[in-house]
């Protein structure tokens, strides 16, 4: 089973509560506005602001 990409319509960065985009390459929701990459899991996003990964303008 793969990511379900119907989630992005509910899905919201929990620090700004915006638009987060899915890089299906790296398995991560991004969230440009706090430059926070949220890992996916075993299919599972895991939005939790401790466990993102801060990303460079060159990343977003």
């Amino acid at each position: 089973m793969a990511f379900d990409t119907k989630l992005m319509e509910i899905l919201a960065c929990p620090v700004c509560k915006g638009k987060l985009d899915y890089n299906k390459e790296q398995q991560e929701l991004i969230c440009k506005f706090d430059r926070l990459a949220y890992a996916i899991e075993k299919d599972i996003p895991v939005l939790l602001e401790s466990e993102a990964r801060r990303i460079t303008a060159d990343d977003a």
